[in-house]
């Protein structure tokens, strides 16, 4: 299962982007990492470049708030993602703010798993969880 990470926007948060790195291959994944400072078209088209399954998408600094809300724009013009698992994790928003309307808003940006300030075990937990159910899905279909 190919995963194509890294940290959106203008966020330095390298340490946290390494331990991603880390723990996904630890799971057997195969990653592609862009590091810090990437734009979304980029993450965009890496996945397509390499026929990724996952974008999982990191910030620490509380604003991807303002890049998430281009994913939706910017899936309709990168056709081949329909089937790609769209994850954001780590702290979500700039100062403090309900869970349950961080993840709501982020859904409704295009993301089909949002971990806001959720630990990166319990995340990637997530993250199998959700491709099990989707693989289950598809093959009673």
């Amino acid at each position: 299962m190919k995963v194509v990470t890294g940290v959106v926007g203008n966020d330095i948060h390298v340490v946290a982007n390494r331990l991603i790195d880390l723990s996904l291959r630890a799971r057997g994944y195969e990653v592609f990492n862009l590091g810090v400072n990437t734009y979304l078209e980029e993450f965009f088209d890496a996945v397509v470049e390499t026929g990724a399954d996952v974008l999982m998408i990191s910030s620490l600094n509380g604003e991807a708030e303002g890049w998430g809300r281009e994913v939706k724009p910017l899936l309709t013009q990168y056709k081949k993602l329909d089937d790609v698992v769209m994850m954001i994790g780590g702290n979500l928003v700039v100062g403090r703010g309900d869970p349950d309307e961080i993840q709501r808003k982020y859904k409704s940006y295009g993301f089909d798993l949002v971990c806001h300030q959720i630990d990166l075990n319990t995340g990637l937990d997530m993250l199998e969880t959700h491709l099990e159910k989707r693989t289950e899905e598809r093959s009673t279909q």
